[in-house]
């Protein structure tokens, strides 16, 4: 393990094998790094986050679920934040990293092998799928779940409660379930909202039957 000055690691957290820390980091309450992590300088890792665990990666046999080996690491540059709860999972090989900048919120899931950009900002509840991308200045909202092997461009704008299947291109600002563009998400709630009155003006008296049409 190596640490920098003035690192601070509270009560009951657990530092790993080969762990580097850098100068002026934070480790709260209950935090555990696992081996081989890498934190940069000026990191604040919130009370109960966990570092450098597992991923999430198995195949399946003819006996059923076999673990897949991790192997990789994590990354965590400068000056970046992560969330009370929040987990960042080791990479299969090579690493997950999060660039310098980055502010995670509490009860995150970052997967393994994921990529997050410089600056961006991801709120509470918020999961991201391993092999993922996320890039530069992006800025996600609470409860947004993101595929696995997606790649999302600089400078994108996700709403709350947005489901990603599929990649976003730079500077997009999306919104519901699948993702689309934040503006055509609005003009179908707006329909959505008007549904009754047309079906009352057609006469409809159970579209629930269609036996009845």
């Amino acid at each position: 393990v190596k640490l920098g000055e003035r690192v601070t690691i509270m009560a009951g957290s657990k530092i790993g094998e080969g762990v580097i820390i850098g100068d002026d980091s934070f480790i709260g309450y209950n935090v555990i790094v696992d081996d081989g992590s890498v934190i940069g300088k000026r990191v604040k890792i919130q009370h109960g986050a966990v570092i450098g665990k597992e991923g999430f990666g198995f195949y399946r046999g003819q006996k059923g679920y076999i673990r897949i080996p991790h192997l990789g690491s994590v990354i965590i540059e400068d000056d970046v934040e992560i969330g009370a709860n929040s987990v960042v999972d080791r990479a299969t090989l090579g690493a997950t990293i999060i660039k310098k900048g980055t502010k995670i919120d509490s009860l995150v899931l970052v997967g393994h092998n994921v990529k997050i950009g410089e600056d961006t900002a991801i709120a509470g509840q918020s999961g991201i799928a391993g092999s993922s991308e996320v890039g530069d200045r992006c800025m996600i909202g609470g409860q947004v779940g993101i595929a696995d092997h997606l790649k999302i461009g600089d400078n994108t704008i996700i709403f709350a409660k947005t489901g990603v299947i599929g990649d976003i291109p730079s500077n997009s600002v999306v919104s519901g379930t699948p993702a689309r563009p934040h503006r055509e998400w609005l003009r179908a709630q707006a329909i959505l909202l008007k549904l009754p009155k047309i079906i009352r003006q057609l006469g409809i008296k159970d579209v629930a039957d269609d036996s009845k049409e």
